[in-house]
């Protein structure tokens, strides 16, 4: 029932005015970050390189490999399922390109950048900040590649339980031990659909299946 949700009546962002990079036709596939998690989320397979390209060139590689900025970190969690209401945490505003930011490793001898997310939600009473932060969280370690360190945290002023929150979501053997209580895995997986704003939103795959340890 409305009544019983956190925010019955959200504000909702029309699909139109949500970020987003116009991308021209491609001419040739190039290396993809993302190749490897094809067997989990076949949405996610868009081979950008060719299987004949060579692999024994290391520092090649490290040149040509694609670099990732906000606008794709932003692509690969708004389209994440809201666990209150049938839309997107993009369409809701809990994330936004504004509020995704990434830095550069913080010693010349480290290789780990940052990917730094705020998360806002629809009301300060929110109830469901652990299970969205835990599905930006878990999302953007299994997509990225291990080079990036993920940070996402509820931004300050926005929930009573922010800094409760946060502590979880900075816990790596935290966010473990809550992936294996079966109610808020549950919860979690609940979230884990791909949306397009006008049709019905397509599942990527069990939680199970993935790494977070």
């Amino acid at each position: 029932m409305e009544a019983d949700k956190d925010n019955a009546n959200p504000t909702i962002i029309n699909p139109s005015d949500l970020p987003s990079r116009r991308r021209s036709a491609p001419t040739e596939k190039r290396p993809g970050v993302f190749d490897a998690l094809a067997p989990a989320y076949p949405s996610l397979a868009e081979p950008l390189s060719s299987p004949e390209a060579s692999s024994d060139s290391d520092a090649s590689d490290e040149e040509d490999r694609e670099e990732i900025d906000e606008q794709e970190v932003y692509d690969l969690i708004s389209t994440i399922s809201d666990p209150e209401h049938p839309l997107s945490l993009g369409s809701l505003g809990v994330v936004k390109l504004d509020d995704i930011a990434i830095f550069p490793p913080t010693s010349p001898r480290s290789r780990i950048s940052t990917v730094s997310v705020l998360i806002t939600p629809t009301t300060t009473a929110c109830s469901l900040t652990t299970v969205i932060g835990l599905g930006v969280k878990v999302r953007l370690v299994n997509a990225l590649p291990p080079r990036f360190r993920i940070d996402v945290r509820i931004k300050e002023g926005t929930s009573k339980t922010a800094d409760e929150v946060n502590k979880q979501l900075g816990d790596k053997e935290r966010v473990a031990a809550a992936m294996e209580n079966r109610s808020l895995l549950a919860a979690v997986t609940s979230v884990y659909q791909e949306f397009d704003e006008t049709l019905e939103p397509r599942r990527w795959g069990s939680l199970e299946q993935l790494d977070i340890a």
